[in-house]
């Protein structure tokens, strides 16, 4: 059944199946934009995390096996969406072991993480206490209900700037207040921790808010944590964003920022002991490894919505880290962009901004064209070029219009901006042109209504927003398709809309009786869109899957 949200849907067995963030509804464009303007005045001007440090000290977390086996650990990042993608991870993160096949057929032993990382991003698409518990908790619970203490697992997080909109409150309610999440405990008292593993590794969980600096009392907890370190130890970073990627996509800019921010923590700080980075934010599955076999991954694949693989060519990073695997590969990435060419049916509200745009428009113009035919289309654009230059108030609104296309336009290529925003914004006022026109010989010419009576307004203005809400979508997914699969542009903006809640991914992690680290990629292809609850003694999840055409855990790559 259905709660007061439509788009929401209570199951029999009371969990609520929330869709996934639908990026391009209104009312979540302006709540989105809203957000981030307000968490970057304010995250720019007051340090939460200069706050926290004030009431709280950070200390270091220690983690061994006090027995010759293995400690696993897992991974997970930009969690908290949709519920089918969010429950998916959670439950098979739950699952007390995994056996996984390679491609070689060989099957793999895993087994659920003593520790469970959460890499950023732990709600979308806005922090908030409610969001944490509907779209978090509430499906971590599920999936694993609270353990005896003895036996229970731990879970560290760092922020995104998702959990920034909101300056951080219900992150630290959440993860630093010593609270049961589920099954797992929370042990950190800031949004930055350390934890020590068995033989010589360390956990390093960093927090760079909103492209900000790294703050003092942050630095000054990584310098004492590296002072424990022996000169054998090796480390894995855990960062919200791969600064690696950013930096080789968008050369020097403000993304580069945080790239120094990272050679600060890896060659002032820990004095290249960093062995492997680890980060999510691009929400699909990637790794590149330097000669050296130092590893940089990004494994933001938790819940959120699929980012293309086949975006700005990403293949060698700096200090020649090349690219070894992408999940999913770029040849499906590719085929699966073509959904934006039906963006009017993944996201049917976002014609209602066209619809006003292109209502709008033509209202400022108001030109009666009932009189040109298709023949003579030239001179009715010309009459109404003329007209709107006549008009201040048309002239200013067909400028806003334009502009607002045109400021969408990726913003990393001034040359892009220049073409592609110029085209995308013409193309709209071509579209309400075309509408106008339609509309005038329509009805004034076939059906008789006189030109500014009140039926032949409501009429015409009921024609714009319909058509408004059609084409100005079309042109919007057409952009999109093309700016991705053509020119690498758009890659956030074209996935979004598309909102596919499969292609997930999460990390299971290994530490050998001798110190011996082995990654286990693990990536789900299509994820349920059914579940059943359940009674079981043993079980640790109350709802398991029941849809025949999910696939099970996969290894992404050998381990």
């Amino acid at each position: 059944m259905l709660n007061d949200d439509e788009n929401v849907v209570v199951e029999a067995d009371g969990h609520i199946n929330r869709p996934m963030v639908g990026w391009y509804d209104p009312g979540q464009l302006i709540q989105t934009a809203a957000s981030v303007v307000v968490s970057t005045l304010f995250g720019r001007h007051a340090d939460f995390r200069l706050m926290e440090a004030l009431a709280k000290q950070s200390e270091a977390h220690s983690f061994d096996t006090g027995e010759d086996k293995p400690f696993w650990f897992d991974y997970a990042a930009d969690v908290g969406d949709g519920w089918n993608s969010t429950y998916a991870v959670a439950y098979w993160l739950a699952q007390p072991t995994l056996n996984l096949k390679d491609s070689d057929g060989n099957e793999h032993f895993t087994e659920r993480g003593k520790i469970l990382i959460f890499g950023g991003d732990a709600v979308y698409p806005v922090a908030s206490r409610s969001a944490y518990q509907e779209k978090l908790i509430s499906p971590y619970k599920m999936a694993l209900a609270q353990t005896d203490e003895a036996n229970s697992p731990t879970v560290f997080a760092i922020p995104g700037n998702h959990d920034w909109y909101d300056s951080l409150a219900a992150f630290m309610r959440l993860f630093c207040s010593k609270r049961w999440f589920g099954g797992w405990r929370t042990e950190q008292t800031a949004s930055y921790f350390a934890v020590k593993l068995p033989h010589g590794w360390w956990l390093i969980g960093a927090d760079i808010q909103l492209d900000s600096d790294i703050d003092d009392p942050q630095v000054k907890f990584l310098s004492s944590v590296a002072e424990k370190m022996q000169e054998s130890d090796r480390i894995i970073l855990c960062v919200a964003e791969p600064h690696w990627i950013y930096a080789s996509i968008y050369g020097a800019n403000d993304k580069d920022f945080n790239e120094n921010n990272l050679a600060f923590i890896e060659q002032k700080i820990f004095k290249s002991k960093i062995e492997i980075f680890i980060a999510g934010d691009l929400h699909h599955y990637r790794r590149h490894q330097s000669p050296a076999n130092v590893q940089k991954i990004t494994a933001g694949g938790g819940g959120a919505f699929l980012h293309p693989t086949h975006g700005p060519a990403v293949q060698t990073l700096a200090d020649q880290f090349e690219l070894k695997k992408s999940y999913p590969d770029k040849k499906t990435s590719r085929r699966l962009g073509w959904g934006n060419l039906l963006f009017p049916l993944r996201n049917p509200t976002f014609g209602l901004v066209t619809g006003v745009l292109y209502l709008l428009t033509g209202w400022t113009t108001n030109l009666d064209l009932s009189s040109y035919q298709l023949s003579n289309i030239a001179d009715a654009l010309c009459e109404t070029f003329r007209a709107a230059l006549n008009e201040p108030l048309a002239a200013f609104w067909i400028t806003v219009a334009f502009l607002g296309f045109y400021l969408f336009t990726d913003t990393h290529s001034k040359t892009y901006r220049y073409v592609a925003g110029t085209i995308h914004g013409v193309a709209h006022l071509v579209a309400v042109f075309f509408l106008g026109w339609a509309a005038s010989r329509l009805l004034v010419s076939q059906f008789g209504l006189h030109f500014g009576s009140t039926p032949q307004m409501l009429l015409t203005g009921l024609f714009m927003l319909g058509g408004g809400w059609l084409f100005g979508s079309i042109i919007m997914g057409i952009y999109l398709f093309i700016s991705l699969n053509i020119f690498a542009r758009h890659s956030n903006e074209a996935f979004s809309s598309l909102k596919i809640e499969d292609w997930k991914n999460f990390l299971r992690i290994k530490i050998d009786a001798d110190g011996k680290l082995t990654i286990f990629p693990i990536g789900l292809r299509r994820v349920p869109r059914k579940w059943k609850k359940i009674a079981k003694p043993g079980l640790s999840s109350s709802i398991i899957p029941d849809d025949k055409q999910a696939t099970a855990p996969e290894l992404i790559e050998r381990p």
